[in-house]
């Protein structure tokens, strides 16, 4: 059984049969927003992270929104294994009461974010080879005063404004992008919505994290992150899902290690199936994701999700917690599988060309 699912645009896949896939030739990595769908790419992740990019040492842009920041929060470390792994354990023990508070959910991430990064915020922030940037969003009109009123109202209008036209999620809110303050990425700047361009420290790199995945009624916003603009942050995939970026710009190769084979722009554009990437941004990416026979053998035939929460329930949180712990052992697999065939050269007959 194949694990993996490879698919690229025309140039990548050019370069993939010309040259095979060097490690040297990619310069940014995304990472989705997904909560525990980002568990099955554990071993994807240690992998490349891991073991296959340290072949070929260059600066290197990693750009995630929230479980996929946490991701490359960990392998911007200088033990990505290690760090890739507490992230994995610590997001599998999540226990709550029978109905959580969003500030009840909001204090586990705080520790989860504590336990990933705390005192590797220096070391993330001068890795030789990695460029950290993390997608939030920042509340406007509404979601600017937030409140028990002002938030979920807010946000009924956004998706209202956003089912007919993704462009008018701009009423509503501002992306903002930390980026790595010694070497700005190429992709920057953005006219797709008003974008603020923060440079991470060591004072604002928490609450950057914590703020890309503050999911919308189910965490608190982080309210003020020094050296941005003042207001209320929250889930960076609430307008970047799956990080649909103008990588065009870049002179390497895009390594997109995903958990579905397709990308979609905004949180709020899954409801709406003809709002998939496409176009000249997917030319030089390669996206490897869990191929569907993989997907059917883990617990319950699909990948982790927040749905999950409500099908295992209070009383069976110990069962999530074994079939999630399943989930990441599973993974090894597929990192397994990638290290072979990248190294076999095997990769680019398998590539599929996106739709």
């Amino acid at each position: 059984m194949q694990t993996l699912s490879i698919h690229s645009g025309a140039t990548a896949l050019a370069t993939l049969k010309r040259d095979g896939l060097q490690a040297s030739a990619v310069e940014i990595i995304p990472a989705a927003a997904g909560g525990p769908k980002g568990l099955a790419l554990h071993g994807l992740d240690c992998a490349i992270f891991g073991q296959w990019l340290a072949q070929a040492p260059r600066p290197r842009q990693l750009i995630g929104a929230s479980v996929g920041a946490w991701r490359m929060a960990a392998a911007a470390q200088a033990d990505p294994i290690a760090a890739l792994s507490r992230l994995a354990d610590f997001y599998c023990e999540q226990r709550y009461s029978v109905k959580p508070s969003a500030t009840e959910v909001s204090e586990f991430c705080q520790r989860l974010v504590a336990h990933l990064i705390g005192g590797h915020e220096s070391e993330i922030l001068t890795a030789p080879n990695y460029r950290l940037n993390i997608l939030t969003v920042r509340g406007k009109n509404l979601l600017a005063k937030g409140g028990s009123l002002g938030t979920p109202v807010g946000f009924a209008a956004a998706a209202g404004f956003n089912a007919v036209a993704r462009r008018h999620l701009r009423h509503w809110l501002d992306r903002v992008w930390f980026y790595d303050a010694r070497d700005k990425s190429k992709l920057l700047p953005l006219n797709d919505f008003h974008t603020d361009e923060v440079a991470l420290s060591t004072q604002n790199l928490h609450a950057a994290l914590l703020a890309s995945g503050s999911i919308p009624l189910v965490l608190n916003p982080v309210v003020d992150i020094s050296g941005a603009p003042r207001g209320n942050y929250w889930d960076g995939g609430i307008i970047d899902y799956h990080l649909h970026l103008p990588y065009e710009r870049t002179n390497g190769l895009v390594l997109y290690p995903h958990f579905t084979d397709h990308i979609v722009p905004g949180w709020l554009d899954k409801f709406h199936p003809a709002r998939r990437a496409a176009g000249v941004a997917l030319e030089k990416l390669i996206l490897i994701s869990p191929s569907k026979e993989f997907i059917a053998t883990l617990p319950n035939r699909k990948l982790p999700d927040r749905s999950d929460f409500k099908r295992y329930g209070s009383k069976r949180q110990e069962e999530r917690i074994r079939d999630w712990r399943f989930t990441v052992g599973e993974s090894q697999r597929m990192g397994d599988e990638f290290l072979a065939i990248a190294s076999s050269g095997e990769i680019a007959a398998r590539a599929v060309l996106f739709a």
